[in-house]
């Protein structure tokens, strides 16, 4: 027996009676190629010349969603709506879906969508029955900033190629800051949030901590002034919210609900400042996802589409090293059974070795105002397999809620190019509203989990301890020597240290190490192993 979701999902639940077939050798071939024998999510009807026709279906496999996607064009084109149309449907399909909602007009998609005539007639156009429902929605905030549920990370999980990429770090910088996180780690300094990494990097770089890094290299005291202003900067534009715990476990983004797919909606309104920031998250979520998730292969559905808004922020000012990580990422990922759709303006915003990954492309307007944006015109269309169009003069023509489309089939291939009216998305195209927001995030299971902050013991107070004990030394030093106790007369210095004074003014010999390894038992002392990113591989 198949659920409602289950039922809706497939090929004659999805496309409304067909129209009469139309007669041209283009639209029997297109009808042909996009006419997928598995479930599928239907994007819209060919364009006969400025008409949709309802006879010719435009549909993507939902098998193939791990192939990837791109979805592009200039603002105000329906890259958002797009995206609304391909989440709700993947959702109704069976695969959890993640999104993230920079302007805050995604999050409609948990609303039912308002029936008008104008609304019903476009739908038949498009040949689609057109229904009234909200897709199963979970609200998320990045560090409790706004309403939903709050995402944290610990900045140990981040890892310092991520956040040397937030800092804006150059690669000499970058490499300090490896050597800090490699510390960290194999001396079990738990690094959860940012005052925690800063106490680190100025105990290492004071006179009593900076012999520590000399064995692997050492830091100077001008690269750890840079990081340490970076740090200071981006604690002040108000980013250390985003770290500490409890920190989020990407598996909640798995969930399913009566058979349908949880959609994860992350509003962002309240980081549009923080660019950077923002997109170097969304790349830790799939850097922990692909270390977490077991091999799938290529399924019938898959476990997790991940819509990558504005995605060319991640890659402004990227170095060679993260992009080669990002391109590792897109490449293997999908064998976990999680697609990656990206949303910017021009394909030209990805990096050739992402955009050879992306499979299924829906293109939307683009205007040509200036040679830039002419030359941009041209590779974009270069991108999509021959046609008898030509792409060059159709994709300025489109107009809202049109594009031209080629998906993977299901044999591997790629589909002929397809002038696509895209159809209406089923969940309300206006905002859901702060209330509505609110109340949905209050009645999750997982606010109780995740809506407390904890401040947990970390390196912070362990080398804050330290000094206290030091301080506390010294002062009873120079008490006792200015009331003249002890008159027995102290050894006198060979002026040599031995291998074991060293030792004991070393690591081991550290209060604060010794106070972190009670508490902490066997876990410390055993250096965390990092993959993607320099992101913590959780064992």
């Amino acid at each position: 027996m198949t659920s409602p979701q289950q039922e809706l999902a497939t090929p004659e639940a999805q496309d409304a009676p067909a129209a009469p077939p139309a007669s041209s050798a283009e639209a029997e071939a297109v009808r042909t190629a996009y006419a997928f024998e598995g479930g599928r999510i239907h994007l819209g009807a060919m364009l006969d010349g400025d008409q949709p026709d309802p006879s010719v279906p435009v549909n993507l496999a939902v098998s193939m969603l791990n192939r990837h996607g791109l979805i592009a064009g200039a603002t105000g084109t329906g890259k958002t709506r797009t995206l609304q149309v391909i989440a709700e449907q993947a959702a109704h399909a069976g695969a959890a879906v993640f999104v993230a909602d920079m302007k805050g007009d995604l999050s409609g998609i948990a609303v039912p969508g308002e029936a008008s005539e104008k609304l019903t007639a476009r739908a038949a156009a498009r040949g689609q029955e057109w229904v009234s429902r909200a897709a199963p929605t979970e609200f998320f905030t990045l560090g409790g900033q706004g309403e939903g549920v709050p995402i944290r990370t610990t900045v140990s999980d981040f890892g310092p190629v991520l956040m040397a990429k937030v800092l804006e770090l150059n690669p000499t910088q970058e490499s300090s800051l490896g050597l800090i996180f490699h510390y960290a780690d194999s001396q079990g300094l738990a690094l959860l949030d940012l005052k925690d990494l800063r106490a680190l990097i100025q105990f290492l770089t004071s006179d009593e901590g900076k012999d520590e890094l000399k064995g692997i290299g050492g830091i100077s005291s001008a690269t750890a002034g840079v990081i340490l202003r970076s740090l200071t900067a981006f604690e002040a534009s108000g980013a250390d919210v985003f770290f500490g715990e409890p920190a989020f476990d990407t598996q909640q983004l798995l969930r399913t609900k009566d058979g349908a797919g949880m959609i994860s909606c992350l509003e962002l309104p309240g980081v549009a400042s923080r660019p950077a920031l923002f997109s170097t998250f969304m790349m830790w979520m799939l850097a922990e996802l692909y270390q977490e998730l077991p091999e799938v292969g290529d399924a019938e559905v898959p476990k997790l589409v991940f819509f990558f808004d504005e995605a060319h922020l991640l890659f402004k000012d990227a170095s060679k090293a993260f992009l080669d990580q990002v391109v590792q990422t897109v490449r293997l990922i999908r064998s976990k059974g999680v697609g990656i759709f990206f949303i910017t303006q021009t394909p030209k915003d990805i990096p050739g070795d992402v955009l050879a990954q992306l499979g299924n492309r829906v293109q939307h307007a683009l205007r040509a105002f200036t040679p830039d944006d002419a030359k941009a015109l041209k590779a974009t269309a270069k991108t999509f397999p021959t046609s008898q169009h030509d792409l060059e003069e159709v994709i300025p023509a489109l107009g809202t809620g049109e594009a031209i489309v080629t998906v993977m089939s299901e044999d591997g291939a790629p589909t002929p190019v397809a002038i696509t009216a895209v159809r209406a998305p089923e969940s309300s195209m206006e905002p859901a509203g702060e209330q509505v927001i609110a109340e949905s995030a209050k009645a999750s299971p997982l606010m109780a989990e995740y809506g407390t902050p904890v401040d947990n013991e970390s390196a912070y107070e362990i080398l804050q301890q330290r000094a206290e004990k030091d301080a506390a030394a010294q002062d009873a030093a120079e008490a006792e020597k200015a009331t003249g106790a002890g008159t027995e007369p102290a050894a006198k210095p060979s002026g040599r240290k031995t291998s074991s004074t060293k030792k004991d003014e070393g690591l081991l010999g550290n209060p604060a190490v010794k106070s972190f390894l009670r508490s902490a038992g066997t876990v410390l002392g055993r250096e965390i192993s990092r993959s993607l990113f320099g992101t913590r591989k959780r064992r």
